[in-house]
């Protein structure tokens, strides 16, 4: 545990005291009960995952020195000290991203959006596999999806789709994975067995109410057309799919996964609003911050975020330069241990600020 960490848990440890000498006076007020006890139930956990790593990483020095001095038990002290080392890593992991502070939107529900981008039909594969692997998530993690909007192409997978994820702290599990994503294989067309790469990019947004985003319908080119599908060919005979224009920003939305007009036009707007909330939170932070420094903070769509090789069977997210060999797993849905990765470095840069 490094001096600043150690200072901050002094901080919070001598604040919890503070809470529960005032929560068991006698003289208290009562109108301060609910304060403190949000105050108590926020930091009660953290001060006692910082007293199970302090006694992990003890146990953990404990057993090495052991071990050196009783060769007879060196083996058995030394798994001991390897696994309290484990535990206590995992504990820093989980105590940092205690410690992180709230992010107001990571409560919202989220819309995420792929885009092939380079490598051709590959790229499209890409997508779909990418958009298989968020459903494989949300379906682990109990998190409810909708379709909204999708552009399939003629070889498989997409050169766009949207989706909308609801449910418990929706964008605060998935905004980390804004950014693009570079897969590295040997697509089914190739047959040389030559490796490819291609990539796929992703944005994240929290999604927003009428209330946080007002827009002027005079703001907004409304366009209706006929859905298509791979290659163009339409998929109904009615104009139930829609266009719409922001024209202020010049943002362009559309929606034809609905056979209703009006279900696709209310669906379009969600992203609208969505994308109009990004634009004003990416504005704010600009000024508040400069120009954000951490990869693990922007989630740019811009930046490189991982890559996923086939032929070794890895996953390595570039950000926090963490490498797993369980491309097929993750693949389905499971990179938690990738997210609570993450969680944890920006709590560290955050700590270091």
């Amino acid at each position: 545990m490094d001096e600043r960490l150690a200072a901050r848990l002094e901080e919070i440890e001598s604040e919890l005291a503070e809470v529960e000498e005032r929560l068991g006076s006698p003289d208290a007020d009562p109108s301060e009960y609910p304060d403190l006890g949000r105050t108590h139930a926020r930091l009660k956990p953290i001060v006692e995952m910082a007293s199970a790593l302090r006694e992990a990483e003890a146990d953990a020095m404990d057993a090495r020195e052991l071990a050196a001095a009783d060769p007879a038990m060196a083996d058995e002290l030394a798994r001991l000290a390897e696994d309290r080392s484990a535990d206590a890593e995992r504990l820093l992991k989980e105590l940092l991203v205690a410690l992180l502070p709230v992010d107001p939107d990571d409560a919202k529900n989220a819309i995420i959006e792929i885009r092939a981008a380079a490598g051709g039909d590959e790229a499209s594969l890409w997508a779909g596999d990418l958009l298989r692997m968020y459903l494989g998530y949300a379906t682990r993690t109990g998190l409810a999806v909708e379709p909204i909007d999708a552009s399939p192409s003629e070889a498989g997978g997409y050169s766009k789709v949207t989706i909308g994820v609801t449910g418990a702290n929706a964008y605060g599990a998935l905004k980390f994975e804004a950014g693009v994503h570079r897969v590295q294989r040997v697509p089914k067309t190739e047959s040389q067995g030559r490796i490819h790469t291609s990539t796929a990019t992703v944005a994240v947004l929290p999604e927003a109410d009428e209330v946080e985003v007002e827009i002027d319908p005079n703001d907004v080119k409304i366009d209706v057309f006929r859905s298509s599908g791979p290659g163009g060919q339409s998929v109904n005979t009615t104009d139930s799919a829609v266009r719409l224009t922001h024209l202020p920003s010049g943002l362009v939305v559309s929606c034809q996964d609905e056979k209703s007009q009006l279900q696709n036009k209310e669906k379009a707007f969600r992203v609208l609003r969505a994308r109009l909330y990004q634009l004003e939170a990416e504005r704010h932070q600009a000024e508040m911050e400069g120009v954000r420094r951490s990869m693990v903070k922007s989630g740019d769509r811009s930046e490189k975020i991982r890559t996923y090789n086939y032929k070794e069977g890895r996953v390595t997210d570039h950000r926090i330069e963490l490498t797993l060999y369980r491309l097929d797993s993750i693949l389905e849905g499971d990179f938690d241990e990738i997210l609570t990765a993450l969680r944890a470095a920006e709590a560290a840069a955050a700590l270091e600020t």
